[in-house]
């Protein structure tokens, strides 16, 4: 029994004195810090951080202006974003126009005169036509699906596939009524199966 006295006398000496007869019981003791902060990082005392960049070292965010605020309104509005549309499909379509003309072999071509070899002038007038035929049809197309999916995505409050696809439908299918019923309701489902193609793969 001696070599455990020690440990006796320590275990005696660690705990607490017992309290008098008629006095209040002593305090309990407070809790472990790791519970505190536990409650701290996943509890219910936990709060959501606000993303600073400067505390990492990174750049601050100043709060924005109103003129800044007022430009980010108009790039997101229908107009805007229908004149860029209308910009980019007028390059994109002179340019295909241009290629188009490039390789075929009628430019500049005259029945009149099927053997008469075409001149350098005479080719790059066709081209140049051609060019701007279809950079206004590209134009045309891209301005009113553009405008179209805006309305649609406002209307509707989200911004997914159905949007392009029904954009696409409206798209095609005023641009096939010009020719008949018939050409509008194939210009609809053509123009409708592209949008939502192309709404895939960039996705």
């Amino acid at each position: 029994a001696a070599p455990s006295a020690p440990w006796v006398c320590k275990a005696i000496m660690a705990a607490p004195p017992p309290s008098a007869p008629g006095e209040p019981a002593p305090p309990p003791p407070p809790p472990l810090q790791y519970s505190l902060l536990l409650q701290h990082l996943v509890g219910d005392k936990r709060q959501p951080r606000v993303w600073d960049p400067a505390v990492l070292g990174g750049i601050p965010c100043p709060p924005k202006s109103e003129e800044q605020k007022m430009v980010e309104r108009v790039m997101e509005s229908c107009p805007f974003k229908a004149a860029l549309a209308c910009v980019g499909g007028f390059v994109l379509g002179g340019a295909f126009g241009i290629f188009t003309a490039g390789i075929d072999t009628n430019v500049g071509f005259d029945p009149k005169d099927p053997y008469r070899t075409p001149t350098a002038k005479e080719v790059l007038k066709d081209m140049g036509q051609r060019g701007i035929s279809y950079a206004k049809n590209f134009a045309i197309v891209g301005a009113m699906f553009s405008c179209t999916e805006c309305v649609v995505e406002s209307y509707r409050g989200k911004s997914d596939w159905k949007n392009s696809v029904i954009s696409g439908c409206i798209t095609g299918g005023a641009i096939g009524f010009r020719a008949g019923l018939k050409a509008g309701v194939i210009g609809c489902g053509g123009f409708a199966a592209f949008s939502a193609a192309v709404d895939y793969y960039l996705r």
